[in-house]
C-alpha cells in the first residue's frame, strides 16, 4: 500500500455517507457516525484541517476497514 492520502474531517463525513453512515450528532466540532448498532465512529471536523494519520487510522479501525480497502474506496 502507498501513501494515505490528505483526507479533511469534512471529506471524511462525506466519504462515510457515501458508505452508508449516518449522522447521529454533531458535539461541538465532533462528529458521530454510525452505520449499525456495533459500528460507529467519530470525526473531527475542524476547518479545513486534515486528518493526523493516527486519527485516520483510528478512524479505519473503527470502522472495520482495512487501509487497502479505504485506499481503493477513496479513489474511486
Amino acid at each position: 500500500m502507498g501513501r494515505f492520502p490528505s483526507v479533511t474531517g469534512k471529506e471524511m463525513v462525506k466519504f462515510l455517507q457515501r458508505q452508508r453512515f449516518v449522522l447521529r450528532r454533531v458535539v461541538g466540532s465532533h462528529h458521530v457516525m454510525r452505520k449499525s448498532a456495533d459500528v460507529q465512529t467519530v470525526v473531527p471536523v475542524h476547518g479545513n484541517d486534515n486528518l493526523r494519520i493516527g486519527t485516520l487510522r483510528g478512524i479505519l479501525r473503527d470502522i472495520h476497514m482495512k487501509p487497502e480497502e479505504f485506499e481503493k474506496l477513496w479513489r474511486s
